[in-house]
This record gives C-alpha cells, sequence and structure tokens, in this order.
C-alpha cells in the first residue's frame, strides 16, 4: 500500500496558509512535516475541511494539527487511535 498526497491545487493554497498559521503559532513545527501530515491525512481517508481549519481559532487549530501529528500513520496515511480531527468533512 502506498500513500497518496495528490489533492487539488485549491486545497493545496489553502494548506500553505495554514502551514503558515501554524509555524507561526508552534514554535520548532516544520512547515514541511506540518504540510505533509495535512495533505497525507486528506487524501487518505479523512478529507479536511480545509476552509474552516484556516478560519479556526488558535486552541482549535493547534488541536487539530498537533492530533494528526501524534496519530498519522506514516506508512498508510490513516488516523490512527480513534483521532478525529474537530475539522474533518462531514459525511455526506
Amino acid at each position: 500500500m502506498s500513500i497518496s498526497f495528490r489533492i487539488s491545487k485549491r486545497d493545496a493554497k489553502q494548506v500553505s496558509a495554514i502551514v503558515e498559521r501554524v509555524t507561526a503559532l508552534i514554535p520548532g513545527a516544520c512547515a514541511m512535516v506540518v504540510q505533509m501530515d495535512l495533505v497525507a491525512t486528506h487524501a487518505n481517508g479523512c478529507p479536511l475541511d480545509f476552509e474552516a481549519l484556516k478560519a479556526a481559532d488558535d486552541f482549535n487549530l493547534v488541536h487539530d494539527i498537533v492530533g494528526i501529528g501524534r496519530h498519522l500513520d506514516r506508512v498508510s496515511g490513516k488516523l490512527t487511535g480513534g483521532f478525529r480531527p474537530r475539522f474533518a468533512r462531514r459525511a455526506a
């Protein structure tokens, strides 16, 4: 099984804006790791609402970023441990 990093150009622009904000909020956060974690999560089974995440208050933004970082299986791109980001898209 290989991990996917395929997202739309629109989503990629939103991810960049989120990463910029996160690296300003969290000292020592690596922009590349945050970006890869968000993209992997979104592209491998837990689509994120990037627009809502970008507009989130600092506490909820950091909650999702740190939670994704802790629970992302970097081989499959799936979230583990029952973690579901607050800004995961709702199922239709």
